[in-house]
């Protein structure tokens, strides 16, 4: 686990736990070792706050490339914040820009290391889980790696879009995982990774109960934790 992501479990991750007493449930579904993808549904800002902190090893989140450019001294600090914590590059732009997000994480993977993927692409914009992007599957088949479902529920009133911090006695934040998807020997044709996209999806939803809505979500500009190309 890099250093500076040690020293924020121990602050920002215990003053989290401390602070909101977040409900888990299948903990045992993480694995001890070994590479695998946490994706989850995705309401807040906060679900990344709330998972890292609950998650006993390192979490590899994304971050936009424009962290990774600034210039001065704020630009040096946050980029060597973020390489200190192992966040993964992501550019803004579709396409191959943004597969280069996926290159990055590959062998972050296959090192033993677990990344987080938000299949739907966004922040839900009301609260109901949208259709996932193929981008999980494909990663998780290159890799070779299990995909961990995770259901989180409260973050959204924990720390609404627009929302700077999580604010205190605003709610109950559950974080519940599934069992592993594996998908070592799972083809990556378009229609299998779209089977297995749904597959995800659809444990997602059994642990949230969200209401399922089979479109993708409104598009917007991707921000930290959402590099779902496909």
């Amino acid at each position: 686990m890099p250093l500076l992501y040690s020293i924020g479990k121990v602050t920002v991750g215990n003053a989290l736990m401390l602070g909101w007493r977040p409900h888990v449930e299948g903990l045992e579904f993480v694995p001890r070792t070994g590479g695998a993808i946490f994706a989850g549904n995705h309401l807040s800002v906060a679900d990344e706050l709330f998972l890292g902190a609950v998650v006993p090893r390192h979490l590899a989140f994304w971050a936009k490339s424009e962290y990774f450019d600034g210039t001065g001294l704020g630009g040096w600090l946050t980029r060597n914040l973020l390489n200190g914590l192992g966040a993964i590059r992501v550019e803004r732009g579709g396409g191959r820009a943004a597969l280069t997000a996926f290159d990055g994480a590959i062998p972050v993977l296959k090192s033993g290391d677990m990344v987080v993927v938000y299949p739907e692409g966004t922040r839900s914009p009301d609260g109901r889980l949208y259709r996932g992007r193929t981008g999980v599957a494909r990663l998780a088949v290159a890799a070779g790696v299990p995909i961990i479902p995770v259901g989180m529920l409260g973050t959204d009133k924990v720390q609404p879009i627009g929302q700077p911090y999580p604010m205190p006695f605003r709610g109950k934040i559950t974080v519940r995982f599934g069992k592993p998807i594996e998908t070592v020997g799972r083809p990556d044709d378009r229609t299998a990774l779209r089977a297995l996209t749904d597959e995800v999806m659809g444990e997602i939803q059994k642990l949230t109960g969200q209401e399922y809505v089979p479109r993708y979500a409104p598009a917007k500009a991707p921000v930290d934790g959402e590099a779902t190309p496909g």
